[in-house]
């Protein structure tokens, strides 16, 4: 009986500290991991190893090739069968002696039926035959910030020292201009990047002919940036002396520059002109060539872009042939897309227009104009992926299931008819095979991390997952993150949110609160992907205790014209009356202290804090400005004159939305931080205002990143938002 007794107590005993171990590490179990910068920011040490995989992959007619950084594998065939085929290697681009495989992930595959690969390596670009294991073509690698490559000629345009150069497929240098200079630019991005310009080159389809940008700046002011020159305080032989590196930059309201548009003719030499007559105060952007080389087109504007013009002219002579369509708008009209020919008809072509209210998609004819809208309702088209020449229609994406959605859909050229070709949630990106009969889709939602699938356009039920990654931050604590519609001052317009709560969120504490703000043209915040679009910086300030909140105002984009341009002459009024809409939101929820609220945000994003820094002095604590524009009379011509006219036409409107004659209304802690050499919202801006509240006396913080642009790049990224934290941390804890 007592041997039995001990061995219960024992067995309870063992019981009791088993039990104990566990109630212990229960806790260390469950016990989740803290985030810092390093791991949240773009530019942090540890930033790409804590986000979702990503899957390259590229078309090779209709068969999916995946991308790997040594190998690239066929994984689905024309039939859209699956398989799993290793084409070629790093390996075997080596073995071919002209240089190191660099990442096999931007190769392309330029021939749908032959067993071609374009591969880059450590000395330049070649042709590979991967059936062979044989290289086709080659060409050195050229040093220039600015070049296009031509396939179908295998002609290289690029500029150097200022002037324009092509390579021919057989390695003779051409030179085509011989006076570029700082003041007279060839092949390069005009307009300041606006209407959609995003460079200066523009091969025929064929390669026979190359379209190029002219831009004369030798007429626009100097603004006098300073380059310090850090590397030669390093060097004790080196000039300790700043330098005068100026910009040519354009204010509202001054002389601008003006471009012409030449063609060259590389087997000839010869180059024309377009006859387009007097380029002063006119913009001529979205330059797109007809399949047969013989037409180039371009849509042209006035300086106040109150009307654009589709024109022809003709490739040989540069003669202007005629006006095909003419659009005209009292506030602007923003063209942001060339011309799009149909596949199968070389006399047809798509044309993007905003004039029904919303960006929609019309066919047009060659010699007989306008047939007829093809994409209707109160939704925008945000992307033509490309056409399926089998059914006759075109792939696009748009916002038409949500606003805060971007989902496929087929279009029937013949009567319009959309099909949606995804499962109708979250926000899609991808690619479209050559014949438009697949997607390599990569799309991602509030529950789902991120997924690659194979979208069939012809029979969607078939679309397959080929990639579903896990969350990288699955052993994280990550806030609560949810999103949302509030009614605009207006109190109609839907607005949408983000919301995330603090990690650890107790109901019934009071939190402090900061916003998170952009609010101007061409951006939107709030979308319907991973963490409904929330940014590392917001995660880190949650995990820090802050209710974070993020509002797309009216005056953002991919709602429609009206929408946009509500803000038309008097840019950051309703913005900030819907962003005051949305602290009415925040107050009301029991768990945010109305009394420490704080505002934060970049570029129009910095305008917009400082201005309800400024206008709303009683609601906002604490406002951190990033790169912000304080008067719009000191931005640039293009988008500044699109929204607000020219200072001469609108003083009324420049002179109510300046800052300048605000900055007696600070009364909370406000920081400006700017890059010193910001080439789009250039230093004086901050200047002038630090100057005005001086004789105002009011007390701004400022921060400079020495050789900061407009934003910052590398590791200074993850300082900016230490920087930022620290001061909320600082003045509204």
């Amino acid at each position: 009986m007592a041997e039995n007794n001990l061995y219960r107590k024992s067995l309870m005993l063992k019981a009791s500290v088993l039990l104990l171990i566990a109630l212990f590490s229960l806790p260390l179990m469950a016990q989740k991991r803290q985030f810092n910068l390093e791991q949240l920011i773009y530019g942090g040490t540890e930033f790409w190893n804590y986000q979702p995989d990503y899957l390259a992959a590229e078309f090779w007619g209709d068969c999916l090739v995946e991308l790997e950084a040594d190998a690239a594998v066929l994984t689905q065939d024309q039939k859209g069968e699956k398989r799993h085929q290793t084409l070629f290697s790093s390996e075997d681009i080596d073995r071919m002696g002209f240089g190191r495989a660099l990442n096999l992930m931007t190769t392309t595959f330029p021939e749908a039926t032959k067993p071609w690969a374009l591969v880059r390596t450590s000395r330049g670009t070649i042709l590979y035959d991967w059936e062979n294991k044989a290289v086709l073509w080659k060409q050195e690698r050229i040093q220039s910030d600015t070049q296009e490559f031509c396939y179908p000629s295998r002609s290289l345009a690029y500029v150097k020292d200022y002037n324009l150069f092509v390579r021919t497929a057989d390695g003779r240098d051409l030179q085509v201009t011989q006076d570029g200079s700082r003041e007279l630019l060839y092949g390069r991005s005009v307009h300041r990047d606006e209407f959609g310009i995003t460079k200066g080159l523009f091969w025929s389809p064929r390669g026979t002919l190359l379209a190029f940008y002219r831009m004369d700046q030798s007429m626009v002011t100097d603004y006098p940036q300073v380059n310090i020159n850090f590397a030669a305080l390093d060097d004790e032989n080196g000039s300790r002396i700043a330098t005068h590196e100026p910009d040519k930059y354009p204010m509202a309201g001054e002389t601008s520059h003006k471009v012409t548009v030449g063609i060259f003719n590389p087997q000839t030499g010869s180059t024309v002109y377009l006859q387009a007559g007097d380029p002063t105060d006119r913009y001529f952007t979205n330059i797109a060539w007809s399949p047969d080389e013989k037409t180039i087109y371009m849509i042209e504007l006035p300086r106040s872009q109150d009307k654009a013009e589709l024109v022809a002219y003709d490739a040989a002579t540069g003669a202007r042939t005629r006006v095909l369509y003419t659009e005209t708008n009292p506030k602007y009209v923003h063209p942001e897309h060339p011309i799009q020919f149909l596949p199968w008809d070389n006399s047809k072509f798509i044309y993007w227009s905003e004039r029904d209210g919303f960006n929609h998609l019309y066919l047009f004819d060659t010699e007989k104009g306008e047939l007829r809208q093809l994409t209707k309702g109160n939704f925008v088209i945000t992307e033509v992926l490309g056409f399926n020449s089998k059914d006759k229609s075109i792939i696009v994406a748009s916002r038409e299931n949500s606003p805060v959605r971007v989902n496929y859909y087929s279009v029937s050229i013949k009567n319009g008819a959309r099909k949606m070709l995804d499962k109708g949630e979250g926000v899609h990106s991808g690619i479209l095979s050559q014949n438009g009969l697949y997607i390599w889709d990569r799309w991602s939602s509030p529950s789902v991390t991120r997924r690659y699938d194979i979208v069939n356009v012809e029979k969607p039920e078939l679309s397959r997952t080929v990639g579903d990654c896990a969350d990288p931050w699955a052993d994280f604590e990550v806030p609560e993150i949810s999103g949302g519609s509030i009614k605009a001052a207006d109190g109609t317009t839907d607005l949408y949110y983000r919301l995330i709560k603090p990690t650890h969120f107790d109901p019934t504490k009071k939190y402090p609160a900061v916003v998170y703000v952009y609010g101007g043209p061409h951006a939107r915040n709030v979308d319907e992907a991973r963490n409904w679009g929330a940014r590392g910086w917001e995660i880190y300030m949650a995990q820090l205790g802050y209710v974070v909140f993020v509002l797309d105002n009216r005056g953002s984009s991919e709602r429609g014209f009206e929408f946009e341009s509500v803000t038309f002459r008097h840019l950051g009024d309703e913005e900030m009356r819907d962003q005051m809409q949305g602290v009415a939101f925040l107050k009301s929820l029991p768990y945010v202290d109305g009394e420490r609220l704080g505002v934060h945000g970049w570029s129009f994003g910095g305008f917009m804090t400082t201005n309800l820094m400024l206008t709303y002095p009683d609601v906002f604590k604490v406002g951190v400005a990033g790169g912000p524009v304080i008067d719009w009379k000191y931005y640039e011509v293009m988008y500044g004159e699109r929204y607000m006219d020219t200072p001469q036409e609108n003083p009324e409107g420049y002179a109510s939305t300046s800052l300048i004659s605000k900055a007696g209304n600070l009364k909370g802690r406000l920081q400006i931080i700017i890059g010193y050499n910001d080439p789009t919202c250039v230093p004086q801006h901050s200047l002038a205002f630090l100057r005005a509240c001086q004789n105002a006396g009011t007390q701004p913080d400022f921060f400079v990143y020495p050789d900061g642009g407009h934003n910052m790049s590398g590791h200074d990224y993850e300082h900016l938002h230490e920087r930022i934290t620290r001061y909320f941390e600082d003045y509204l804890k």
